[in-house]
């Protein structure tokens, strides 16, 4: 074996003794799961396309509306839900033991969401100005800002559901659920307002989040629930796609009249259902991998690094966008995704992709530590800090 291969193994095998026993390894598994899902479905469904001076955002699935299924794989939020309620419930139920009160533990709670958002909103404050100050296309503006922030909306809600996790702690799923329903029915069968779906934005992710909370109470332990939830959200699902006109698609698509996430549809919480279900079957799997020591540094450090990794892959593609734009519209880059050839030669700028977010990482990593203090770190710091570092990972 090589140096370098030692070198990672034996950090593996620290990493892994460091970690307490008691920690569920599935749990980090499927919070690494769904970050690496969400951030790589935007980078094969997001491009920037370069129109003259102006960059615009497009989809190849406005132009392969059959590669709708490509998204089932990686629209994971449901999951970083599911892990988020059980996770927040379990915590608050701790602190709650130790006699820790609310407000100090919502404050730490919103601390990890919110401390690395202080470095986004800084760097993008910063590249707005100076955009319009070089006298930049408003609509490319428009287009790079609003892909940079758009994780944001994210932190909301999962904010607001964290703040009411007391009051959601005992609530069953089917009650948020029954709300997803009811407003569905009176925006696409009654004619209401389309303004009246955002209440879907709260009861559509209440709905895993919830879920997250009964998987606290022990309520589901057994396989059965897993299968009834997969097999209920996947008929659902089906029904709702193929005979009542939802989209296929489970990400926005520009220019369609219907986006099943913006807001959240029935058909995406069936859909969610579905993952949360497939998540539960899965978790002795997970449990079981997370013991090589090699898998589970490969999970604590995708966790250890969650926020980053969630708030920076949008301006990482935007960035390798930007820096290729001298070298003229390049495949897969810059041209209209329009056919199998654009995702052809998308998939090699993944790794470019990689490249700039690991530069993200290494700039603004500290921020996801509770400040902006640069450390030099060495290995065996981190290996020795790995426990509270592991504890403290952002649980999203």
């Amino acid at each position: 074996m090589t140096r370098l291969t030692v070198a990672l193994r034996d950090t593996a095998a620290r990493i892994d003794a460091a970690t307490p026993s008691h920690r569920d390894r599935a749990v980090d598994a499927l919070r690494a799961f769904a970050v690496l899902g969400v951030v790589l479905g935007h980078w094969l469904v997001t491009a920037l396309v370069a129109d003259g001076r102006t960059l615009r955002t497009a989809s190849p699935l406005q132009h392969l509306p059959w590669l709708a299924p490509v998204s089932w794989a990686f629209q994971t939020l449901a999951v970083f839900f599911l892990v988020g309620g059980h996770v927040a419930t379990r915590s608050y139920a701790s602190a709650r033991k130790r006699g820790t009160p609310y407000r100090r533990w919502l404050h730490a709670r919103l601390a990890r969401l919110f401390g690395p958002v202080v470095a986004v909103l800084t760097l993008w404050t910063a590249v707005t100005l100076a955009l319009l100050l070089s006298d930049a296309e408003y609509a490319t503006v428009r287009t790079l800002v609003k892909l940079a922030l758009s994780p944001m909306w994210f932190l909301l809600v999962f904010a607001a559901l964290t703040a009411a996790t007391p009051l959601v702690a005992r609530l069953h799923p089917l009650w948020p659920l029954a709300v997803v329903l009811h407003v569905d029915v009176l925006r696409f069968g009654l004619g209401a307002p389309d303004a009246l779906g955002w209440l879907n934005l709260a009861a559509g992710w209440l709905v895993p989040y919830t879920l997250g909370a009964a998987w606290t109470r022990g309520e589901l332990e057994g396989r059965r629930s897993g299968w009834v939830l997969l097999g209920g959200g996947t008929a659902a699902t089906v029904v709702l796609v193929a005979w009542a006109g939802y989209p296929a698609a489970m990400v926005g698509v520009p220019g369609a009249q219907v986006s099943n996430l913006n807001p959240p549809t029935l058909a995406a919480v069936t859909f969610g259902l579905a993952q949360c279900g497939l998540a539960l079957l899965l978790r002795d799997r997970l449990r079981r991998a997370m013991r090589r020591p090699l898998a589970w540094a490969a999970v604590a450090l995708v966790n250890l690094s969650a926020m980053t990794v969630f708030l920076w892959h949008q301006t990482a593609l935007m960035a390798t966008t930007a820096a290729f734009l001298p070298a003229g519209p390049l495949p897969g880059l810059h041209t209209v995704p329009d056919g199998l050839g654009w995702v052809a030669a998308r998939l090699p700028w993944l790794v470019v992709f990689v490249l700039a977010l690991a530069v993200c990482g290494a700039a603004f990593r500290t921020w996801e530590r509770g400040g902006g203090r640069r450390r030099r770190a060495r290995p065996s710091t981190v290996v020795r800090a790995h426990r509270p570092l592991t504890e403290r990972a952002p649980h999203v």
